[in-house]
């Protein structure tokens, strides 16, 4: 089993600031890529970033500037910086892991976490 769990979503102001983070825990071989993504209400979810594990980054076109994607390998972990935050940014932000786990190879999803940023 494989648990995928995001933390740090929040309400801000436009111009602010949030850090998101996202930890894969269980019984797991690797972990490869991982990633966020982002479903605004009514609209399909989008990538924002994603991360490879030797740290490779691509992030969309809306976000490049603003926001930065890294990892710790040691602790599972994946991290969102989101700067200058506007008020299309305001989505349910989602974390991706693709994981080798006992279960042969997978893309596990946390719950979300919701951002807010008022205008």
């Amino acid at each position: 089993q494989v648990q995928v769990v995001e933390s740090g979503g929040g309400l801000v102001q436009a111009g602010g600031s949030l850090r998101l983070s996202c930890a894969a825990s269980g019984n797991m071989f690797r972990i490869n890529d991982m990633g966020w993504y982002r479903q605004a209400p009514g609209k399909q979810r989008e990538l924002v970033a994603v991360i490879t594990s030797g740290g490779s980054t691509n992030l969309a076109d809306s976000v490049k500037g603003r926001f930065t994607i890294s990892r710790d390998n040691s602790k599972n972990t994946v991290y969102l910086q989101m700067n200058s935050l506007k008020f299309e940014d305001t989505a349910v932000y989602y974390c991706a892991a693709d994981v080798y786990s006992g279960f042969g190879f997978g893309r596990y999803w946390g719950q979300g976490t919701q951002v807010t940023v008022s205008s």
